[in-house]
């Protein structure tokens, strides 16, 4: 296998997943955002949406606050400093790869 080829194996495979990319791209762009605008901007399923959530949330890359907007249940997300170094450097990585290999 060409080494240039054998990188692209290093990235983050947390991050690296579809829909857990798109959630952590989505979440470098803001400051927070609700469960129902994520939903809505990825178009997953809830059960779907809470699984990837859980999992970001799990490896330290999201933080998840659940509270009340009146008598409501309000999910709010926000990426963290170490889930922005891990998609700043995924970034890094699929740009080096694509790089080499042009």
């Amino acid at each position: 296998m060409n080494a240039n080829l054998r990188n692209l194996t290093d990235v983050d495979r947390l991050i690296h997943e579809p829909a857990r990319l798109l959630i952590a791209t989505i979440l470098s762009g803001v400051v927070s955002a609700d469960f129902v605008f994520l939903q809505r901007e990825t178009g997953l399923t809830k059960g779907n949406l809470s699984a990837h959530l859980s999992k970001l949330e799990e490896a330290g890359y999201v933080k998840i606050e659940k509270t009340f907007k009146g008598k409501l249940p309000l999910t709010v997300c926000k990426l963290t400093a170490i889930g922005q170094k891990a998609l700043a450097k995924y970034r890094q990585q699929l740009q080096d790869f694509m790089n080499k290999t042009s």
